[in-house]
């Protein structure tokens, strides 16, 4: 069973199918984390905020954003597989499939037919419903992994992207053994949920409400709350006019956890060849 959205037959855009198999399974965990009080205590809340930060800052926005999707950055082979690890626990999509809907987002912002979660297509559609109404351009493997190549080719994330999630098993097994139901509930479901929304408010929110600071073609803008939710990500119209430079944040008071991160791995000689602002567009010189 399938139900259908039209689209205007001047475009030639086929209807968009609901996929009921995605329905279930992001239904599933956003009820699963409803269990939440239930099984509440400061530990589980804990582990949950350190695995949000762990997968979210440093396996998304660093890992499959900054890193891979970018190359903002270099880092030793062995750090960058590891970053690609923690993205693939954040329960996103694999590394090529994440990359290439967000090279296809950069290449063709906001357009309704290429950006896979254009905003031009409002708030619901940019948020969630891109995904619950999945077009097989974007997320057919054979296809979308022509736009991420480079991954592509690489056996680890090929494997990555195949089997991302089934690493929720073994860690929901390790969770269980260090503080039972609560440790599972608030770090697997809890975790996976929040850190769904958070993302999906760069693809929705801030297309839609906050400051430009560059006149980009496209409608990105900063919102310094989706900035504090996303560990920097936030500041997206600066991402959008200088899409490869490592930090998010450029004037001192735009908190960009994901850059501290980047300083501390400068710092001790693990990054390399990172991109900075041009001096004639650093606000913060």
């Amino acid at each position: 069973m399938s139900v259908q959205l039209s689209s205007s037959a001047s475009t030639g855009e086929q209807s968009l199918v609901l996929s009921w198999s995605n329905v279930a399974f992001f239904s599933a965990f956003h009820i699963l984390a409803l269990l939440a009080p239930w099984f509440f205590s400061w530990s589980a809340l804990g582990v949950m905020l350190f695995l949000h930060w762990l997968f979210g800052s440093i396996g998304i926005c660093l890992g499959y954003h900054r890193l891979l999707s970018h190359r903002s950055l270099r880092v030793p082979k062995p750090l960058e597989y590891t970053f690609g690890l923690l993205g693939a626990l954040a329960l996103q999509g694999g590394p090529i499939f994440w990359v290439a809907g967000h090279r296809l987002h950069h290449a063709f912002t906001e357009d309704v037919h290429k950006d896979p979660y254009s905003a031009r297509r409002g708030f619901w559609w940019s948020h969630i419903l891109w995904i619950l109404y999945p077009r097989p351009e974007f997320f057919d493997v054979n296809t979308y992994r022509k736009n991420a190549p480079d991954l592509a080719r690489d056996p680890f994330y090929t494997w990555l992207d195949r089997y991302f999630l089934l690493l929720q098993i073994p860690l929901a097994g390790l969770l269980y053994l260090l503080g039972g139901w609560p440790f599972i509930v608030y770090g697997v479901f809890v975790r996976v949920v929040l850190l769904w929304h958070t993302t999906w408010l760069i693809n929705s929110v801030t297309h839609l409400f906050g400051d430009r600071t560059f006149e980009t073609e496209d409608g990105s803008r900063n919102l310094w709350w989706a900035a504090l939710l996303t560990f920097g990500e936030g500041w997206h119209n600066n991402h959008h006019a200088y899409p490869r430079v490592a930090k998010a944040g450029w004037k001192w008071w735009q908190i960009d956890i994901t850059w501290w991160v980047i300083q501390v791995l400068i710092t001790l000689g693990l990054a390399k060849k990172v991109i900075m602002p041009p001096l004639e567009a650093d606000t913060t010189r």
